[in-house]
């Protein structure tokens, strides 16, 4: 039987060790004739290698929950973001690493206007919009060498709420 995980909210601290939480929290400074806030530098992006940043946009098929989890990826010379092109609902599915291995995974619920970045070798699950349209700007390395691992996990995982 698969083991069950509870996706919960997405905050700064829970999600710290895996990324960046992208938001209008904290400190900001106007620009645009003060009609803009800038809310500046909230990505640690990281692009090793011969690699360069790029924007990439995606459109993923929804899923439902709960959802079965088989399979996370990581990637060794660059963080990627991930940045909701819509305020519908998704799921961030995340693990430590051990050992070159993805450990117990976590679930996360981004909340309208969260995006995230994911540092260069955290394991995560694929992206997963929750409804339609699944339109998601991505911004990542691009690069010749290889910049991606997977591992199918040995007993999948469900996450549900």
């Amino acid at each position: 039987m698969a083991r069950v995980i509870r996706a919960r909210p997405l905050t700064a601290d829970a999600f710290r060790a895996y990324g960046d939480v992208l938001e209008t929290e904290g400190a900001f400074r106007l620009i645009n004739e003060g009609r803009c806030e800038r809310y500046h530098d909230r990505a640690r992006l990281e692009f090793g290698g011969d690699g360069r940043a790029g924007i990439s946009l995606f459109h993923a098929e929804p899923r439902a929950l709960p959802c079965t989890v088989a399979m996370l990826e990581r990637h060794p010379e660059g963080s990627q973001a991930f940045i909701p092109m819509s305020e519908s609902p998704w799921l961030v599915v995340v693990a430590p690493d051990e050992a070159g291995r993805p450990g117990t995974p976590e679930a996360f619920l981004p909340q309208p206007g969260q995006a995230i970045n994911l540092l260069r070798k955290v394991w995560h699950g694929v992206l997963t919009p929750l409804a339609a349209p699944g339109l998601f700007a991505v911004v990542d390395r691009i690069g010749a060498s290889a910049n991606l691992e997977e591992h199918h996990l040995e007993a999948p995982v469900v996450v549900d709420v």
